[in-house]
């Protein structure tokens, strides 16, 4: 199994739109970051974690071949934004997307159009599925078990495959939940910035003391503002056995 970073950017992306500093106008690749999306792939399933505005810039490089199921974390347009550059993929069947009831409704209201009784031709024909924390179901030859973090004041969802557990845009984790990440091998989590506190995510210490409580081998940050600094500098600083994600990023999962 692999996960390919399509995405490891923060709301605005990096360059943030008319922003100076010095990370904004790096020249390094890795400080150019899209809207946070991945792709989780075995030999025969191919998955899609959230699907942002960038989708259509993102997947371009990948090759075209079925995705098997969209996994939205959350109902904000920075992570389902782009869901009407699903069309292309129809040509293989419905589109199956997974969201909590929350992220559902959010879906229904961003593409009514998709969802009328008689839709125009040419629309993605998405398949909406209600998941729940907790509650397994199975893709191909993944099985995902979604959990609950909170994201400020409002719940969404973390996934675990088997030893990656994926978290995006997380503030608050109850401990009734930590059992359900607990010994992964790999960690992805968010990480916003440093300094001053944000009212819905987490900092970079805040995501470095997360990381030491789920115990993983290795942890991938991603969500980061350019208040983090450059991706070269903060890595410097970090523990080996932590780093900022890229974009393009491709990690092999045990």
């Amino acid at each position: 199994m692999k996960l390919t970073f399509l995405g490891t950017g923060t709301s605005c992306g990096v360059p943030t739109i008319g922003c100076q500093c010095e990370v904004c106008q790096s020249t390094d690749p890795h400080d150019k970051r899209l809207r946070c999306s991945a792709l989780l792939e075995t030999e025969s399933t191919r998955l899609l974690i959230d699907c942002g505005p960038d989708f259509r810039q993102q997947i371009l490089p990948q090759p075209f071949r079925r995705i098997d199921g969209v996994l939205v974390t959350h109902a904000h347009y920075d992570h389902m934004g782009g869901m009407d550059d699903l069309r292309p993929y129809c040509q293989f069947g419905e589109i199956n997307v997974y969201a909590d009831p929350i992220a559902r409704q959010g879906l229904l209201e961003m593409l009514p159009y998709c969802f009328a009784e008689h839709r125009y031709p040419g629309v993605p024909a998405i398949g909406l599925h209600e998941i729940h924390p907790h509650e397994e179901f199975q893709i191909g030859d993944i099985c995902i078990v979604p959990f609950q973090v909170m994201h400020g004041k409002l719940p969404i969802l973390g996934f675990r495959f088997g030893n990656l557990v994926y978290i995006t845009d997380m503030k608050s984790i109850d401990d009734a939940e930590l059992p359900y990440v607990e010994g992964a091998d790999t960690l992805v989590v968010n990480a916003l910035r440093v300094g001053k506190p944000h009212h819905s995510h987490q900092l970079l210490d805040d995501a470095v003391s997360f990381a030491r409580r789920v115990g993983a081998r290795r942890t991938f940050l991603i969500h980061p503002s350019h208040e983090i600094g450059l991706h070269a500098e903060v890595n410097k600083k970090l523990p080996d056995d932590i780093q900022l994600a890229y974009d393009g990023q491709v990690i092999d999962i045990q």
